[in-house]
């Protein structure tokens, strides 16, 4: 996008085509929000970026892990300092039993402070109405006025994700740890404007430490790949069962082409049932190709089902098993898991079914409070995480790396 070498407007909008925007109904008000944008400062420092991209160099060379975790959706509404603070709580405790049963230091990284805009297979639901796109665009109200594309809400989001950092950065205070910020960098309306030219010339997106690019929007040659091509942020793509080995090297060599351990990370969200077939030809191809990524888990997005109640959901023992297969296939092939991407919040919701509480259909519309998609409540997680660190301590004999220099 020529936004990364041009301050209009008018340059930033020319191709390639984004996919995934809203239809905004006044593009001129959408630029004046965009201008107001870029006068406001940006949520995120640029040497927390930098400092962000140092750690994850590490989870690239097997030193350390990531962990990624939080709501699917953010809300306005829901983003309370309570209901932040039991995410990371929830978020923290996590990395703390990843720790110990790895042995290595984990590096946290909260879905919050951006994860306002959310992608949809259809434009319009089953009313007929817009899709809700996220606080970001539209409200959740079912009516044609609620569901209408408005651009002031960039403006509430920039303010409340900066009044959730808040929250962060009190928290790691608190707890004397370092803690992160990422989203999907998928509204580029929202993006764009947030990014900064420092005077080493490089340009950092500042809406967030850590930008990825998702399963809809991994167009290679596309605006979400090129707008990420020219941010020096750590950056993610989301991969699902139909990406081929010929794509992650295009995103490895788009994003990634001074092969710069920390710069990129492959979220894989392949489904149980596919993890052990769609993921090794992958990272078979991108280690023979030098690359070195981190390898993520995303083990929510591939297993969402519709349950007899009408809500959308996943099952607790089906997310342990994408996790297991993942954590199988390096093994096989001698290559770091680099951690876990993860749908959670601190709060008692009822949304996936399983684990010890064992959650079923029926109990699904006592709590569930999600605007998208199922998350794991509190208990859930910590089930989850027990169970993954005995993955972890149990000794396993991997064959010969493969060759990565």
């Amino acid at each position: 996008m020529r936004e990364m070498t041009s301050p209009t407007d008018a340059a930033a909008r020319a191709t390639p085509a984004a996919a995934q925007q809203p239809d905004w109904p006044d593009p001129a008000r959408v630029d004046r929000v965009r201008r107001r944008l870029r006068a406001l400062p940006p949520p995120v420092a640029p040497a927390a970026v930098d400092r962000l991209r140092g750690r994850l160099a590490e989870v690239a060379h097997g030193r350390a892990l990531l962990l990624q975790g939080g709501d699917c959706a953010e809300t306005f509404a829901g983003n309370t300092p309570a209901h932040i603070r039991a995410n990371l709580r929830t978020l923290l405790h996590t990395a703390t039993l990843l720790e110990v049963a790895s042995g290595l230091p984990v590096v946290p990284v909260g879905r919050v402070a951006g994860q306002y805009a959310k992608p949809r297979s259809n434009p319009y639901d089953t009313d007929g109405l817009p899709s809700y796109r996220g606080d970001l665009v539209n409200a959740t109200t079912p009516t044609a006025a609620a569901r209408t594309p408005d651009p002031a809400r960039l403006l509430r989001a920039h303010a409340d994700a900066r009044a959730t950092l808040g929250v962060l950065d009190a928290v790691a205070a608190e707890t004397r740890t370092e803690l992160f910020a990422g989203h999907e960098a998928l509204l580029l309306d929202y993006e764009i404007p947030l990014t900064r030219r420092a005077p080493d010339g490089a340009r950092r997106g500042l809406s967030g430490h850590f930008l990825w690019i998702g399963e809809r929007t991994r167009q290679p040659g596309g605006a979400h790949v090129e707008f990420a091509r020219g941010i020096a942020n750590p950056v993610g793509v989301k991969v699902g069962p139909g990406t081929t080995p010929a794509e992650v090297l295009a995103y490895a060599d788009a994003l990634d082409p001074h092969r710069s351990p920390g710069r990129l990370t492959l979220i894989s969200r392949m489904g149980a049932d596919r993890v052990a077939d769609a993921l090794p030809p992958l990272v078979t191809a991108v280690a023979a190709a030098g690359h070195p990524v981190i390898w993520l888990c995303d083990p929510m997005h591939g297993n969402t089902v519709v349950a007899n109640s009408g809500h959308k959901t996943r099952h607790f023992d089906t997310i342990l098993a994408e996790i297991r297969g993942f954590f199988a296939v390096h093994a096989a092939l001698g290559t770091h898991p680099g951690g876990l991407h993860l749908e959670f919040t601190g709060d008692d919701v009822t949304e996936c079914l399983g684990g010890s509480q064992d959650l079923r259909d029926t109990d699904l519309p006592t709590r569930y409070d999600t605007a998208c998609d199922p998350r794991l409540n509190a208990r859930q997680t910590l089930d989850l995480t027990c169970l993954i660190a005995k993955t972890l301590l149990t000794p396993t004999t991997p064959r010969k790396p493969l060759n990565i220099a």
